[in-house]
């Protein structure tokens, strides 16, 4: 599929030592070790009487950015941390929201989190308005994260809460993404991911008798089945079908009226291109980056594996600093 016409010029370039995208997606994950900023936790009751954790840092600077992870991460993932320090020392208030049950303690209902889930986001930006008026607020989301993000933000329109926002290989078209780890060595995220989520799911404590029959987890082992199986039962919806039309992020991008930085990667290892909108789906305030390289929010550059260069922790604070100031 032909990019977007509004997608800018490829200024992200791969390091030499990193150009494969699976060297681009696994690299922070096994050799990235970085303490990321002092959080301080809180956790908030929801009105359905289930919970989310936010970890806070920076709780003193003037202006806030809310972090979405992505599939099975949290505040310890490495981007999330390398994000959250880099936003930090530009001046931000950084609050991570962990999707239920992904702080590291089961959350109590036997539903859990997915791709679509924009309620206890729209909670919790409600709850940081309420707390700091009209600071500037934005919010980047990773993968699934970018996905929830750009629905919200398609949902909301005007009302979105947010001043900015930066989607980070956003899995646009689910009904894609899943095709697409069922190919060659994405198969191997597709298994990791699935074995946290199985772990995740025999770790909570579930009603008698349980929604779903936890002896026959590990027969799911697509993420198709799982989500016919799992997600789509524990959250309302008819089948993975169902799931992945109602929730996938594509469809949302025409409403959305925030000023939104949507990068990509052509050689995402988790989707094809196909995920992207077509140029006349884009409005005005939907700027879409499309890099050849970079892997699955990778995006590493640097001139030697021991001066790694994270671009994304350039690039989107420098976005935001941009959007702020016109929003002034």
């Amino acid at each position: 599929m032909r990019a977007p016409s509004n997608t800018s010029a490829d200024e992200f370039k791969p390091a030499w030592w990193l150009r494969s995208a699976h060297l681009q997606t696994l690299w922070p994950t096994l050799f990235r070790h970085h303490r990321g900023p002092a959080f301080v936790r809180e956790r908030v009751e929801l009105d359905d009487g289930d919970f989310v954790d936010l970890d806070i840092a920076g709780k003193h600077h003037p202006r806030t950015v809310l972090l979405l992870h992505g599939l099975e991460g949290s505040s310890k993932s490495p981007y999330m941390r390398g994000m959250a320090s880099a936003l930090e020392s530009e001046g931000w208030r950084v609050v991570v929201l962990h999707f239920r049950g992904c702080s590291g303690e089961p959350n109590r209902l036997p539903r859990t989190y997915h791709s679509g889930d924009t309620a206890d986001l729209g909670f919790v930006i409600t709850l940081i308005r309420e707390r700091y008026g009209t600071q500037p607020l934005t919010a980047v989301g990773y993968s699934l994260g970018a996905n929830v993000l750009l629905k919200h933000l398609g949902e909301s329109g005007l009302d979105s809460g947010l001043d900015a926002a930066a989607a980070i290989c956003a899995p646009m078209v689910l009904q894609v993404c899943a095709q697409r780890l069922q190919q060659g060595f994405s198969r191997f995220y597709q298994w990791w991911l699935l074995r946290s989520l199985r772990h995740k799911l025999r770790r909570k404590t579930w009603p008698e008798p349980a929604p779903l029959d936890l002896t026959r987890l590990d027969t799911h082992n697509s993420f198709r089945a799982f989500d016919h199986a799992v997600t789509a039962p524990l959250h309302g919806f008819e089948s993975a079908d169902d799931y992945y039309q109602r929730v996938s992020g594509r469809q949302f991008v025409p409403r959305i009226q925030t000023s939104t930085l949507i990068i990509h990667s052509s050689d995402d290892p988790f989707m094809t291109d196909a995920v992207l909108p077509d140029p006349s789906e884009c409005g005005p305030q939907v700027q879409i980056e499309v890099c050849s390289h970079g892997g699955h929010v990778g995006f590493i550059t640097g001139v030697a594996p021991f001066f790694a260069h994270y671009w994304l922790e350039t690039r989107v604070p420098r976005y935001f600093e941009q959007s702020v100031a016109e929003r002034n």
